[in-house]
């Protein structure tokens, strides 16, 4: 018959056995976990990138010029009054009044414009994406990289330095529209 301290020391290996069998299941799952949470983020990122994509200001005809469309070359080009109100980015004018924008681009004005009343220098895209509550993560500051760069190409902002953005001296002015 076994003693007991004999018996003792067989659970105990069997115990001991047990928990080093679940801690390298618990490891292996650990490294799956992190492999499959890589992955969840690219799917994230993937997914925000679609949605900036696919916002009614960022579409393909959203922000570009308006191109004629080859295959009507020989019937009468569309008049540019037939875009939807605020689809696509105008050309800064005088007496042009911010709310020919969309949302978006009212927001990063007005945010260069209240920089210019503190007497505050050029914001860069990071800090336009902290300023707007953004998650400061590439994909938000590269989709406010591009609204920033179309409104530069436009004429609403100026590029002092690059990646910095102010408003442009003729918007910003007494009649540059709010």
């Amino acid at each position: 018959m076994p003693s007991v301290v004999g018996l003792l020391e067989q659970h105990e290996l069997a115990a001991r056995c047990r928990v080093d069998g679940l801690r390298e299941e618990a490891d292996r799952i650990q490294a799956e976990l992190a492999v499959a949470e890589l992955e969840w983020q690219e799917w994230v990122i993937a997914r925000r990138r679609v949605d900036a994509v696919l916002a009614p200001d960022c579409g393909s005809m959203a922000d570009t010029e308006d191109v004629p469309d080859p295959r009507a070359a020989g019937g009468p080009a569309a008049p540019r009054d037939s875009a939807k109100p605020k689809s696509q980015l105008p050309m800064w004018r005088e007496g042009l009044s911010w709310s020919a924008l969309s949302v978006d681009y009212q927001r990063i004005l007005q945010a260069l414009a209240g920089r210019l009343r503190l007497g505050q220098g050029p914001l860069t895209c990071q800090e336009m994406a902290a300023v707007f509550g953004m998650d400061v993560v590439p994909a938000r500051v590269e989709a406010l990289r591009s609204k920033a760069k179309r409104l530069v190409a436009r004429g609403w902002l100026t590029e002092p330095a690059p990646g910095r953005f102010m408003l442009a001296k003729a918007v910003a002015g007494p009649s540059g529209g709010s």
